[in-house]
């Protein structure tokens, strides 16, 4: 991931400095966005220094210190704690990545630096609004369309045709991965971004769903579909260890071979 730098004569503060009383050599600043829109003021950088011997090994462990012990104004999303409901998804370190799956010791450099997804409003310090993320990934509308009759207990599926759902059906919508793609940064109200993407094929390979044809026809768009440019930060930053590029590279493969 690239790591930008700010202009000096950025609008973003230094912010506050909150400097750990005790006198331990495992000590580690942490730079944090901090941003509140309900008084006026513009974004800061404050800086908290942790003892880690008295902290968890995970960054949103340092999270949880500062907001417990420091400072109970920080803002963050956090639920699950093990890396499956991807609300904790963050920028750490200049990667796209969640806060409770990435060890403090993992983030290379002194300061650990951390701020919301890029290029997506703020709601408030490390909290994006991810409206328009949720409302792309319910216009690919991610659940079976059949027209056959409901079964009494599941619709029957083989073991090959299972398969090829793996590596797409495990997605947790962190939004990591579209929020690193520069394609999604400069295209984001009409490009569907990675994730959406990523469902979008998940759907048109499962042997059960019918509407092949009407999704294909829906993700027929100059924007939808085609701003992808295999650059792969997606694929790099996923938490799950998945390849939305390759999901993509399927459906332009599909449109190819229908047309």
């Amino acid at each position: 991931m690239v790591q930008l730098t700010l202009p000096k004569n950025s609008k973003i503060g230094k912010g506050k400095v909150f400097k750990s009383e005790g006198a331990s050599a495992n000590l580690r600043t942490f730079k944090i966005y901090r941003y509140d829109p309900s008084d006026g003021g513009q974004p800061s950088w404050d800086s908290y220094q942790i003892d880690l011997s008295e902290c968890g090994p995970m960054v949103l462990d340092a999270l949880f210190k500062i907001k417990n012990e420091i400072d109970p104004t920080l803002a963050f999303r956090r639920s699950c704690r093990e890396g499956v409901c991807g609300s904790c998804a963050m920028n750490i370190g200049g990667r796209n990545t969640l806060a409770c799956t990435r060890a403090i010791d993992d983030v290379p450099g002194g300061d650990v630096t951390i701020s919301p997804l890029p290029h997506l409003p703020v709601v408030r310090d490390l909290v994006p609004d991810l409206s328009n993320f949720y409302k792309q990934y319910a216009s690919i509308e991610p659940w079976l369309h059949t027209t056959e009759a409901e079964p009494k207990e599941e619709f029957l599926q083989t073991p090959e045709d299972r398969e090829k759902l793996d590596g797409y059906y495990e997605c947790i919508l962190c939004a990591s991965c579209s929020t690193s793609c520069p394609s999604y940064w400069w295209n984001g109200d009409r490009y569907l971004g990675p994730a959406a993407l990523l469902q979008a094929y998940r759907w048109l390979v499962d042997s059960r769903d019918d509407a092949k044809t009407a999704r294909l026809d829906e993700l027929e768009d100059p924007f939808k579909l085609y701003r992808c440019h295999t650059i792969m930060n997606c694929a790099n930053v996923c938490p799950k260890g998945l390849n939305p590029a390759k999901a993509i590279a399927e459906i332009k493969k599909m449109m190819v071979e229908r047309a």
